[in-house]
Parts: C-alpha cells; structure tokens; sequence
C-alpha cells in the first residue's frame, strides 16, 4: 500500500478515534450534571444541530483552502471539545461545546471523503469503502477503550485529557505529509456558497437511505429488541450491536476489490438483498441466536451502501466533487436525525420486532435504486 492510500485510510481511523472518545463517557458526564434523561436529550441535539448548520457551507471552505488544510484545522476541535466537556459541567455549556464538536464532525468528515475520492480518482483504484472499514475499526476500538476504563474506574476527565496529545500527535504523522490530490473533474459550474440538493443527489439519498436508518435503529434498538424479545442472559443481549458492528467493518475493507471487479451495481444488489434477507430473518427469529445471525447478516449487506452513496455523489461531474457530498450528506442527516424517534415511537405501539419490519421496505427501495450507482462518464 503506498503512502497516499495507506495515508488517508489512517486518515478515517483517526477521525474515528476522535469522534467517537466521548460518546462512551456520556453517562458520566449526565450524573456529573445531575441531570435526567429528558434533559440529556435535549442536550445531546447540540451535536447533530451543530453538524447540520455545516453542510450548507462546507464546500465553499473545502474549495477554498483543500481537504488537507480543512482536516488539519477542524479536526483538533473536536478533540479539544471532548476534553473541554469533562471541565465545563453545565447541560448548557456541553450542548454549545457538542454544537462547536458536531460543526468540527461535519467539515472534517466531508473534507475526509472528498480526499478520499480525489485519491480515488488519482490513482484509478477505489478506496472508499477501506476507508470506510477503517473508520468502522477506529470506533469499536475507541468504544471498548472508553468501555475498559469506564470499568476500572478511570474518570472521563483523565479518560478524554490523555486522549488529547496522543491524537493531534497522530493526526499531524498522518495528514501534514499527505500529498494533496488534484480536484476530480467536472463539467458544470464553479462552486457555490451553499451546497444544496440536486434530483441527482437526491436519488442517491433514496438508494442510501434505507441503510442509514438500518444502521442507526440497529445502533440504537438492536440490544433493547433482544433484551424485550428473547429470555436471554445480559451479555447475550449485548451481542446485537457488536455483531453489527464487527460485520460491517470486516465487509468494508475488503469490499473495494469486489466493486472494481462486479462494480457498484451489482455489489448493492447483492448485498441489499443479503441486508433484506438478514432483517427479515431477525425479524422472524424464534431465538435470540437465530436474531443474531440476522444482525450479522443485516451488517454484511448494509456495510458498503452509504460510502458507495458518497463516491457516486463525488464522481456526478455537474459541479464540484465536495459540493455534491456535501449536499448528499445533508439531506441524509437531516432524514436520520428522527429515526430513532421515530423507531422509538412505533416500537412503544406495536413493539420493537414490527417497527424493525418497517424497515424492510426502505432495503428494498435501496435495491430498486441501486442503478442511481451507474454514472454516465462527464
């Protein structure tokens, strides 16, 4: 692996590393506060507000100074914001330092994925979905971190402090030697100052989208569907996700190989319908261990379908790569950011088993649309 592509699958490990530190110590940092769940709620919206508020600039300022200079600014205020949050003990300080924290997220995870596809493009190869894998890697890693200090009684505030110095180190070896690659190509206009939505993103927001709130109801209602379910130990129950998680990683780095050799259509089929297979099952289960196979299947099929999105938004060609992801991105969020509501809401009706039935239809949707993928060369 040479150095710009070793470089920027780092790159999302890092980003990983960095994002997901303070997710683990936000119990702690609840009781600290001594504030209920309704409140930590509220608070918590300071994160994806933050982010969203981004999306709309966010091109202009990737074109304007690069992906690398971009990641190398934005970045450490993420990590900065999560050690901050251990000092400054108020629900209204932690949502304004997550608002600050989910404004870094955003630019920086947009400024990763552009640079990815200019490597990409670069280098004629794909490395989108390692990247992806990467990230996938760097949050289990930092989730059962934060889980194994949290259990030898480690305090968020030396928890998140140590992370400090060791991340900006290992975000400078990573991003200050990249060679910047050259913007891709593109037939339309110059970038805007905002980057809205096109019918060509939006289809592809059509085929992401039934992923994307797979992965986020999954993420949020998969260990609560077996605990309501199935008569099963706790730690059984605490399977869900990682074996979520674990599938979902190990298929995104070694998906791009696949994509170059049966390209993106056929790879979203297949795994949209191995995805639609494994929830139904899941669904249908009649033991907890039968569920969990579901889930391991549902992350196998889920696992490359929202980087696959972004690369398509990157290569569009009617105007540049970082406006396209950048609105793609937006209208994804701002559909998710009421999913687990909304799974919330029909599972207190109808139970957790239907409310994930309801997600089948949108897999068969991301199967319908898997030709939005095929881009007529600009």
């Amino acid at each position: 692996m040479n150095s710009t592509r070793w470089r920027i699958v780092a790159l999302f490990f890092t980003h990983a590393l960095a994002a997901g530190a303070i997710h683990t110590r936000i119990p702690d940092l609840q009781e600290a506060m001594n504030i209920s769940e309704g409140q930590l709620g509220l608070v918590l919206m300071g994160q994806p507000l933050g982010g969203l508020a981004m999306f709309l600039f966010s091109s202009a300022i990737i074109e304007r100074f690069g992906p690398r200079r971009t990641i190398l600014a934005v970045l450490p205020i993420v990590i900065i914001t999560a050690a901050l949050s251990t000092v400054l003990l108020t629900p209204f300080a932690l949502f304004t330092l997550l608002a600050i924290n989910g404004t870094g997220f955003s630019l920086s995870n947009i400024a990763m994925n552009v640079e990815a596809d200019r490597v990409e493009a670069g280098m004629d190869q794909r490395v989108m979905n390692t990247c992806h894998g990467a990230w996938s890697v760097g949050f289990l890693f930092t989730s059962l971190l934060g889980a194994a200090l949290r259990g030898l009684g480690v305090s968020p505030e030396i928890h998140l402090w140590s992370m400090v110095p060791l991340l900006l180190a290992l975000l400078l070896f990573v991003v200050v030697p990249m060679v910047p690659m050259p913007p891709r190509a593109y037939t339309g206009e110059k970038a805007k100052r905002l980057a809205l939505p096109t019918l060509a993103t939006l289809g592809l927001v059509a085929f992401g989208l039934g992923a994307g709130l797979t992965e986020g109801a999954s993420r949020a209602w998969s260990i609560i569907y077996l605990r309501d379910s199935f008569d099963v130990p706790a730690f059984v129950e605490s399977l869900a996700l990682p074996s979520l998680l674990v599938a979902m990683a190990a298929g995104r780095l070694v998906a791009d190989r696949f994509i170059d050799r049966f390209g993106p259509v056929g790879v979203a089929r297949t795994l949209s319908s191995v995805a639609i297979a494994g929830m139904a099952l899941t669904v249908l289960a009649p033991n907890a261990y039968i569920a969990l196979f579901g889930f391991l299947a549902v992350g196998i099929g889920i696992c490359v379908l929202y980087p696959l999105m972004l690369s398509a938004a990157a290569r569009l060609g009617d105007r540049p790569a970082s406006q396209n992801v950048a609105a793609t991105t937006l209208i994804f969020q701002l559909v998710n950011l009421g999913a687990p509501a909304l799974i919330g809401a029909v599972a207190q009706g109808v139970g957790v088993r239907l409310a994930f039935a309801m997600l089948i239809p949108l897999l068969i949707l991301t199967f319908t649309m898997a030709g939005r993928l095929q881009l007529k060369p600009v």
